[in-house]
């Protein structure tokens, strides 16, 4: 992979991926914030009950947009599809700014939703489509590296404004966000579905420069005609082999992207290390772990090509089991007695990052990139809507019932059951998994589908007496 060769696409993945970025600021916004609405001179005067649902409501309303985000990039495209998803953002940082009551902030979240579900159902087709074989998983990953950068300027800034000088910082990231992608391409494959092969050919020489070859826009072209023979209903999903296959996959590595307790840890991340007493402030160590995350997701976009899919999702998938497990055992230590904690305040310092690192190594980044690849043309808008339905109610799941868990079970009790369902993760990673590192769509197709599209069998020849195998 070179960067100096593929800088077109960068850029206009960078620019795409800023929407992911104003995710990460409704993300991470959380965290330092709740703290100050919890307080007893809160400006807003918020119970803990109350800011369960100021971080849950967000997840549960990105639940709605992927069925109308998968219809509009079907219809207008990808490009113009993401750039819809900066309107609510910028919305609710309004109603951010004008709020003077817990509903406002709610409303503010429901709002925030809908750009959350449009983003991260669009993003990952716009970048699949747009990026050449050799760097798209790379590419994908931007979408993961964009979304922490956002977390981590929430944990930087955050602690030390106030809450309408945070808000004002983050309604300007959906508005560069706008300003920039206006001028980047749309997908060829959009243009070539839509019967605009001419747009298609120059959508592609932008986006691929002196690098442009005839031969990528006919096989691309090939592929979208193939697709679209069928058309791709929602059953399809669940009846054909393939896609549901791909689903099922897809389902199972995401399960276990989220019940690692990644979301929790990151929204309530002031609140844990607050808790856990481990010797650092909490402002400094979100910061920490801020940190390693876009450092991390920054070196697994360059190990994505090179190692594969598969190899880094199962490093992830044990390294958050492991960590879930040390910091349930800290703080079962830390409930039995305060005695047992002095010698070993260190652990949540030191393994809170770890589990950071091993998450984004891998469960963060790469599912992405799988997301943008494994579905052909004329179903891929249906699946990525139901997996990002199912992404945001499970991680609705995890950040509402988190706080539920530990405050009537223990802190110890969430995180064991975050390793256990980390571990149920390594062994379905390993099991269902394929690796589709450095292959086009066409192969990765062939891979899955080849039960549906191919019965092969033997004709005998009746000159030569040589086997003939035709594909049907």
């Amino acid at each position: 992979m070179s960067i100096s060769r593929n800088w077109r696409e960068y850029v206009a993945a960078l620019s795409a991926t800023l929407i992911t970025a104003a995710a990460g600021t409704t993300v991470g916004w959380t965290s330092p914030t709740l703290p100050i609405l919890l307080a007893p001179d809160s400006p807003i005067q918020t119970t803990a009950d109350q800011s369960s649902w100021i971080v849950s409501l967000m997840i549960l309303c990105s639940a709605v947009s992927p069925i109308p985000a998968s219809y509009l990039a079907d219809r207008i495209g990808t490009k113009k599809t993401l750039l819809l998803a900066a309107v609510p953002y910028i919305i609710g940082w309004i109603l951010v700014m004008l709020a003077g009551n817990v509903p406002t902030i709610y409303v503010s979240r429901l709002i925030s939703g809908l750009g959350y579900g449009i983003a991260y159902t669009t993003a990952p087709m716009y970048l699949g489509e747009i990026a050449s074989d050799e760097c798209r998983g790379a590419m994908a990953t931007l979408i993961t590296v964009m979304s922490k950068f956002g977390i981590l300027s929430q944990y930087c800034i955050g602690p030390y404004v106030s809450m309408l000088a945070l808000a004002s910082f983050n309604i300007t990231i959906p508005i560069l966000f706008v300003v920039t992608f206006t001028t980047m391409p749309e997908s060829p494959y959009y243009f070539l579905k839509s019967g605009q092969p001419d747009q298609a050919e120059r959508s592609l020489k932008r986006l691929r420069g002196k690098g442009y070859v005839r031969e990528e826009l006919d096989s691309m072209t090939h592929l979208v005609n193939e697709n679209m023979k069928e058309n791709g209903n929602w059953k399809d999903l669940i009846t054909v082999g393939g896609n549901k296959k791909g689903l099922i996959i897809l389902m199972g590595i995401y399960f276990t992207q989220q019940f690692c307790g990644s979301t929790a840890i990151i929204s309530y991340a002031q609140q844990i290390f607050g808790a856990a007493d481990g010797g650092m402030g909490a402002e400094e160590s979100c910061i920490l772990l801020g940190s390693v995350q876009l450092m991390t997701s920054a070196i697994s976009s360059q190990l994505v090509d090179r190692l594969g899919r598969k190899p880094l999702l199962l490093i992830s998938s044990c390294g958050v089991a492991l960590a879930n497990i040390i910091i349930g055992a800290y703080f079962f230590m830390k409930h039995e007695s305060d005695e047992y904690i002095v010698s070993v305040r260190f652990i949540p310092i030191v393994v809170i990052p770890i589990f950071i690192f091993s998450y984004t190594i891998g469960l963060a980044t790469v599912p992405f990139a799988i997301t943008s690849e494994i579905f052909p043309t004329h179903i891929k808008s249906k699946a990525t809507c139901v997996i990002q339905i199912s992404v945001a109610l499970m991680t609705f799941a995890v950040t509402k019932l988190y706080q539920v868990v530990a405050d009537s079970l223990g802190n110890y009790t969430a995180f064991w059951c975050f390793g256990g369902l980390s571990v149920a993760g390594v062994v379905f990673i390993l099991v269902m998994l394929p690796e589709t590192k450095g292959q086009s769509f066409a192969a990765i197709q062939e891979k899955l589908y080849r039960s549906e599209r191919e019965v092969v069998y033997e004709k005998r020849d009746d000159h030569n007496g040589a086997a003939v195998r035709i594909n049907i």
